[in-house]
Formats: C-alpha cells, structure tokens, sequence
C-alpha cells in the first residue's frame, strides 16, 4: 500500500537550491510540494493549487515576501512559515507583524522544518474562517475558491476573485482604495485606482448576467474606497 499524502505545501523561494532541498524533504515525508519562484508566480500557485500551507522566502526577485503574504491573506488563513537569513531580525519581526505564523532562519535540517510545520499545523486548528460567505444572492465558497450568484456559478480571473475577496473578508465595511490596491497587487500600486475600476466593473457585471440587480452588491463609495453589501 503506498503511503498516504499528509499535506499540499507550497514552496516560494527564488533559490532553486533551496527549494529542491525542501521538496525533496517534504515529498519523502509524505507532503505534496508545490514550487513557485517569484512572488507574482507564488500568488498564482497558492490561487490554483490551494495549499494547506506556504513556505515563503522573505526576499524574492519581483517582490518581498511580505508583498506576498499580504496577497494571499486576502482569502486565506492558512499557515505561512517564512524563510530569512541568519541575524536578520528585522526580516523575522516584519514577517511575524505582517501575519506569518512562524519562520525558519537558513540555513536549516530536514528535522527543523518538519517541526515548524507540525507546530504551524496545530495552531491553524485554532484558527477557524467559514469557507462559505453568503449575502442575498451571492456565495462564495473559499475552500473551493467558487463565486456563486444565484445558484448560477460565476467565472471570475485569478485577480477578480482576489478583489472580491479582499471585500468578502470586510463584508458591509468600506476597504479604502489603498488598501485593497496593496493587497492585491503590492504597496507599489496604491495610486492605480483606475485598476479597482476596471476590474470591479467586470465583476458587477458578472454579477449582473447571472441576477438582475445582483451587480449592486459591490458597492463604490466616492472617493473612498469599496464596500461589499450585506443583505
């Protein structure tokens, strides 16, 4: 009988010496590993692969890993174990103050990283997010990562969800324009409002096909920010 798969992890570090390490130490302990090597490609990975877990290297090519983290805590509460140099304390307390759940300084053993995983595992149990919002017409099934209107499934890109969850997780508030901009796409982009435009115009408009009227659930609050309706 072949041993059982325990978990998804995925492994975002722009060293690829470092990655194969974890992979093959993941996989002979029973882990299905996903690798990524940018941050752009990470935030990808994690939205079509839904990992249980992230390993995430602080610096990366395009983007710091806490740009990254900040993405994928847009729809996700799963553990992020970050990876940093020796004596950077700096690294390890942004990464702990941006939401990673622990890290692991290089170089590391094979034994280490189990046991953070281990421990970031049972930590997450404690941590409990309903994977299904509803509000009127709309569900949205986070483990699933499936946008429903109406009973009628809605096709949403990679980025639309993303914006969608960013508003889903601050349902009837209003999210500034800055923030959301930063989650999704980096503190690089927090000018570009035109972008919340153009692509909160195509989910209303989604929304709309599916259920007439359904497309005033996200809601554009005038030099502000967005607000998702709570019905």
């Amino acid at each position: 009988m072949s041993p059982q798969i325990k978990s998804k992890i995925l492994v975002v570090d722009d060293e690829k010496s470092v990655s194969r390490f974890i992979r093959h130490s993941l996989e002979a302990n029973n882990f299905k590993v996903v690798e990524a090597h940018t941050g752009a490609e990470g935030v990808q990975r994690h939205i079509e692969e839904r990992p249980e877990l992230v390993i995430l290297d602080f610096g990366l090519p395009d983007m710091t890993g806490i740009d990254v983290l900040r993405q994928i805590r847009g729809w996700s509460r799963n553990p992020v174990i970050f990876l940093t140099v020796r004596d950077s304390e700096s690294d390890k307390v942004a990464a702990l103050d941006g939401g990673a759940d622990d890290y692991l300084t290089k170089p590391f053993g094979v034994q280490e990283l189990l046991a953070r995983i281990r421990l970031a595992f049972r930590h997450s149990q404690f941590q409990y997010v309903p994977d299904l919002f509803e509000s009127g017409p709309l569900r949205v099934d986070r483990s699933g990562h499936t946008v429903f209107i109406d009973g009628i499934e809605i096709k949403l890109t990679a980025t639309e969800y993303a914006l969608l969850l960013v508003l889903v997780n601050h349902a009837g508030k209003i999210v500034p324009h800055k923030a959301i901009l930063s989650s999704v796409w980096g503190p690089n982009s927090i000018e570009h409002n035109h972008y919340l435009r153009v692509y909160f115009g195509h989910i209303r408009r989604k929304f709309e096909s599916a259920f007439q009227g359904s497309g005033d659930l996200v809601r554009c609050e005038a030099g502000i920010g967005y607000r998702l309706k709570v019905l």
